[in-house]
């Protein structure tokens, strides 16, 4: 008797704990997502255009920022679409000290840095959303629970060269052939505080060892804050290279008539990711969960490629303007995020060391 009654007892605790499981799915998600032009979401509409207003906060350049939030804004005429643009580190402490204060003002973060993405999730800064359209990414393109963020572009690094000052047939083919002494004082590479170097960093360790960046600090690289500053200074004839070149940068130039090359390593690009996700507390939660759909969703990725020229995480959207699509490189991931993130203090000491920064 003893034993059937606790056997009864046990069954009542899993089947409360599976309905207590279940409930926390279902608020994170919907079953019946609604129908958008092009994209799916789960956010109550009617509210969403009656909150008005939405703030996003990115690590994106501002002039393509604004014109995703012009077609954002395009699609939703009821809604007021505004954004905060610093780079990533500024970006996560403006983020913290607001919520410190209890001063919430964004609703939805993209951020180029997975080290402050993970952070927040610790901390419970992202709303627990399952977006509808999550369904068209890969398992390791999302938060680990599900539900917290995703990777809303992919961020391509090969290496670029000024054919004016590289002939042809002394081009780089791989990531080794970056370190020949003829880019000696002509080549350059972001800062420390670059998440996408961080990760080129991490992979190319990986594949050729700790001597891989002993030899690259023997170019004496020169150090830039942005993408802006690497390519104008090979453009300009300043460096013959860029090492950690964004093949969103190129793509930019290349539209506009620059005079340069981009290659694609044989040894595969390395990609960074900027994360997007709703922030816990948002003003507009409706909008928010909206804004989150739409990026995810097909209109929001092409416009994401169109005015910034990144390559989207998902399989079933056309390449950016002039690019080739992701699934014909061959892409080198981060394949352990806790090693990875670990070894980021390391990093910033070695990588400041090589840019001349003590």
């Amino acid at each position: 008797m003893r034993q059937r009654f606790r056997a009864a007892v046990s069954m009542l605790a899993v089947g409360f704990a599976t309905a207590l499981a279940m409930t926390a799915a279902e608020a994170a998600s919907c079953p019946n997502p609604r129908q958008m032009d092009g994209f799916k979401t789960c956010a109550d509409v009617a509210k969403a255009e009656q909150e008005g207003e939405v703030v996003f906060y990115t690590t994106d350049p501002p002039q393509g920022t604004t014109e995703v939030m012009n077609d954002f804004m395009k699609a939703f005429p009821k809604i007021k679409a505004t954004f905060l643009r610093l780079q990533a580190g500024n970006l996560f402490q403006r983020l913290m000290s607001e919520r410190q204060a209890k001063t919430n003002v964004a609703d939805v973060m993209s951020i180029s840095e997975m080290t402050f993405a993970t952070d927040l999730q610790k901390r419970g800064g992202y709303m627990q959303y399952e977006s509808p359209e999550y369904a068209a990414y890969r398992k390791e393109y999302k938060s680990q629970p599900e539900g917290y963020f995703g990777w809303g572009t992919l961020i391509v690094a090969g290496l670029a060269y000024n054919p004016k000052l590289v002939p042809a047939n002394e081009a780089p083919k791989n990531w080794p052939d970056a370190l020949n002494a003829t880019f000696k004082d002509a080549v350059n590479t972001k800062l420390s505080t670059s998440g996408l170097q961080d990760a080129v960093w991490y992979k190319l360790r990986q594949l050729y060892g700790e001597d891989y960046w002993t030899k690259f600090a023997t170019l004496q690289p020169h150090g830039f804050d942005s993408y802006v500053q690497q390519f104008d200074h090979m453009v300009n004839g300043q460096d013959k290279l860029v090492h950690t070149a964004q093949y969103s940068a190129y793509l930019q130039l290349k539209a506009k008539g620059a005079d340069l090359q981009f290659v694609f390593p044989t040894d595969g690009v390395v990609v960074g990711q900027a994360v997007y996700g709703v922030i816990e507390g948002a003003p507009h939660p409706e909008t928010a969960k909206l804004m989150l759909d739409w990026f995810l969703g097909k209109p929001g990725q092409a416009s994401l490629q169109n005015h910034h020229y990144l390559s989207s995480p998902r399989t079933d959207m056309a390449p950016p303007p002039g690019g080739i699509p992701t699934g014909q490189m061959k892409v080198l991931l981060i394949d352990d995020w806790d090693a990875y993130l670990k070894s980021r203090p390391q990093f910033v000491r070695e990588w400041d060391k090589i840019t001349g920064i003590r």
